[in-house]
């Protein structure tokens, strides 16, 4: 690293690289957010899953200021808790458990799942059993499946499948977070081995362009969303009726999806 650049600006400036990364699939996530609106026009939902860190870029995907209905969140607990680190609930637990062959069968066992839906998988490897399959079970119901992953980490990754397949085999379109191998982008002098990862940042900015993109589509459709809005923008009356217009409509998607749930 240069010395006349600090280590925030070497963070920094490896961020813009992500960004730049992202920017140069934007035909692919406006194939992705094209699929996502014909879901939630259809008046279904899109199945939006991940496991570990990952769960960040499915609750950025809803519910939070600035999203909207028609996405179904799934995060088991089991596999995403990592408060506690160690002991009950701990780390040991959530990193095993997302490597148990038919646990994806048992999660989507919930759910009544149509051709009309579609998929977001997000792991960072695409290696880990649960995510993989979970992939693998959506396109056997012929559901279209997009995944983010970080490609240049999940090529030099190994699959825990005993089939070597990764979550890249299992999927329609395959995002990019832009991060490198190992994901930490920072190598300090002294330090044997780096920190600050990146594939948080460039799988948040990933997911806010496929939102916009779909927000876009809803509305040019005639059915612009819901969106969770700060009162700071639109007042507290505002504010607090699209917040219940929006919880309302996710529940009566999402009730749709448990009635037909292992049909």
């Amino acid at each position: 690293m240069d010395e006349k650049v600090t280590i925030i600006e070497e963070y920094l400036r490896k961020c813009e690289q992500i960004i730049h990364k992202i920017s140069e699939q934007e035909n692919e996530i406006k194939k992705a957010a094209g699929w996502f609106a014909e879901s939630i026009l259809a008046g279904r939902m899109v199945h939006v899953f991940g496991t570990g860190h990952s769960r960040i870029m499915v609750e950025e995907m809803w519910p939070r200021y600035g999203s909207f209905p028609g996405f179904n969140p799934i995060v088991e607990l089991s596999l995403t808790y990592h408060n506690n680190v160690v002991g009950a609930n701990g780390q040991r637990q959530a990193m095993f458990l997302e490597n148990v062959p038919g646990l994806a069968e048992r999660i989507l066992r919930n759910f009544g799942l149509s051709e009309k839906d579609c998929a977001f998988i997000i792991s960072s490897g695409g290696t880990n059993i649960v995510p993989v399959e979970m992939a693998e079970l959506f396109q056997q119901k012929k559901i279209k499946v997009a995944a983010l992953v970080t490609k240049e980490h999940s090529a030099k990754s190994t699959s825990k499948r005993t089939d070597g397949k990764k979550l890249t085999d299992f999927a329609d379109i395959v995002l990019d977070s832009g991060a490198p191998v190992g994901d930490s982008m920072i190598y300090i002098d002294g330090l044997e081995t780096p920190v600050s990862p990146g594939s948080t940042v460039g799988g948040i900015i990933v997911v806010n362009s496929i939102k916009a993109e779909v927000a876009r589509l809803l509305t040019v459709a005639g059915h612009p969303p819901k969106v969770l809005t700060a009162a700071s923008i639109v007042g507290a009356e505002k504010a607090k009726t699209l917040f219940e217009e929006a919880y309302d409509e996710h529940a009566h998607r999402i009730a749709e999806v448990y009635k037909n749930a292992g049909k």
